[in-house]
């Protein structure tokens, strides 16, 4: 199957989703899923024309996005249509189009797209990753002190806030700095191109990790759900990323403070 899928293909239908992103009258068209949680038409749109190409390209593999209901079938496509929607509906332009190919939960390919700058991070299991069509290094392993770490707050679940930040507050007291990018596909990317050194957020939906996921796999980095063990690609999951002196610190201080 993966040698009859023509990536490039799959790679500019992702592409052609800028224009949807960028369409002001869509970006205003705004609903709440629950607290805290944006939806907008752009998301619908994106979901909706992504399956219907895909479906062109692919017809045998299933479809999985967040705005969708669908069932689970072995071997799909996972599909966040934007993820950062809180970040778009703020006319803060750092979100992504997060487009994965699962197959019999592994992932075998990833894209990950900023439609507002046009960098594209992809991945091909046991082929390497890339950025902008260049290949990506195998990431730097910085001294926990020199490191830059995404805190994934959970802006959707403020009840558990307490244990959130002093867990941030032990990283930041023990790394360089913190980070907010509120894209979970970017924030992964660029633990993987090594802009970030590490990244932890309790819940996370398997299209915020996916495709980014197998990127940062494909540069050496590590990555295991809130209690250490493998990432699952059918439920939500905790998500713990890094290079290996950040990810082992990470999931430390994790067990330390949550467990």
């Amino acid at each position: 199957m993966m040698k009859n899928i023509d990536f490039e293909k799959i790679i500019e239908a992702v592409k052609s989703t800028k224009a949807i992103v960028l369409d002001e009258e869509l970006r205003t068209q705004i609903s709440m899923k629950g607290e805290a949680d944006f939806v907008t038409e752009v998301d619908y749109q994106i979901s909706k024309y992504l399956e219907k190409e895909l479906s062109k390209l692919t017809p045998d593999i299933g479809f999985m996005s967040e705005e969708e209901d669908t069932q689970i079938v072995p071997t799909r496509w996972i599909l966040d249509p934007i993820d950062g929607t809180t970040n778009l509906v703020y006319g803060y332009n750092v979100c992504s189009v997060s487009l994965a190919l699962c197959v019999d939960e592994v992932i075998e390919f990833g894209v990950v797209y900023n439609p507002f700058n046009g960098d594209i991070f992809t991945g091909y299991r046991g082929k390497g990753a890339f950025f902008n069509g260049k290949k990506l290094p195998q990431i730097p392993d910085r001294e926990l002190e020199n490191c830059l770490i995404e805190f994934g707050a959970g802006s959707t679940r403020k009840e558990q806030a307490d244990v959130a930040f002093a867990i941030g507050k032990h990283v930041f007291k023990n790394c360089l700095d913190l980070r907010r990018v509120c894209s979970s596909a970017l924030s992964v990317c660029y633990v993987a191109q090594g802009r970030l050194n590490g990244y932890f957020e309790k819940e996370l939906k398997p299209w915020d990790y996916a495709a980014a996921g197998l990127i940062l796999e494909e540069c050496g980095g590590k990555m295991c759900d809130w209690y250490g063990d493998k990432i699952r690609y059918t439920a939500p999951s905790g998500f713990i990323c890094g290079s290996e002196k950040a990810f082992d610190f990470l999931k430390q201080t994790i067990r330390e403070f949550d467990q």
